[in-house]
């Protein structure tokens, strides 16, 4: 083993992207690569100076769209903009305010059932979400919310037919991998605490 000291420790997380309702009832859309769930609840990292963080913090309706691993071109054309106009300084050098973000990224907008943020339509999960927390990180640059999911929805192809259970056969997230995009590989085993029917 040697000692390295590396920009950032994004080893291998699952990119989301979140959309929340700005202050003129418009919708803003943001990938962020800071994600994990603890049961219903949603654990979602974000800069404290950006539009989600404002958004959350005024509206805590949010939805949780999960990309597939061949979406990654749409999110990284949303990564270069900030739905924040002035840009904020802490914001990386090319970051632009763009207040369409959905069509920038080429993709639609589709009515929630449960909250005002729309859902990403291409995106195959897509979680419904209140942020019941939001808090200062001990960094001070970025916020820490919990998110608790009230409504699920997934592609028919990514679900076990006649369950609830997403198929990890079929479903996989894409993962931002020290700033590289990933999807999964082969399945190697599961755990037994696993619910999901199997052949």
């Amino acid at each position: 083993m040697i000692a390295i000291e590396p920009a950032i420790l994004y080893f291998g997380t699952p990119v989301v992207l979140l959309s929340t309702e700005n202050d003129d009832g418009s919708a803003n859309l943001a990938p962020i690569s800071s994600a994990w769930a603890l049961g219903q609840v949603i654990v979602l990292g974000l800069g404290a100076e950006g539009q989600t963080a404002y958004n959350l913090g005024r509206r805590p309706e949010v939805v949780i769209n999960l990309p597939a691993p061949h979406q990654w071109a749409a999110v990284e054309r949303l990564a270069p903009l900030t739905g924040r106009h002035p840009v904020p300084t802490s914001k990386p050098h090319g970051c632009r305010f763009e207040p369409d973000k959905f069509g920038a990224a080429g993709l639609r907008a589709e009515p929630s059932d449960t909250v005002r943020p729309p859902r990403v339509a291409e995106c195959p999960l897509q979680l419904e979400a209140r942020a019941e927390r939001v808090r200062p990180g001990v960094a001070g640059w970025f916020v820490i919310a919990e998110a608790v999911v009230g409504k699920v929805h997934a592609d028919p192809r990514i679900v076990v037919p006649g369950t609830d259970h997403v198929d990890p056969a079929a479903w996989s997230p894409l993962i931002y991998n020290f700033r590289h995009y990933f999807g999964l590989g082969p399945e190697l085993g599961h755990s037994y605490r696993s619910q999901t029917p199997r052949a």
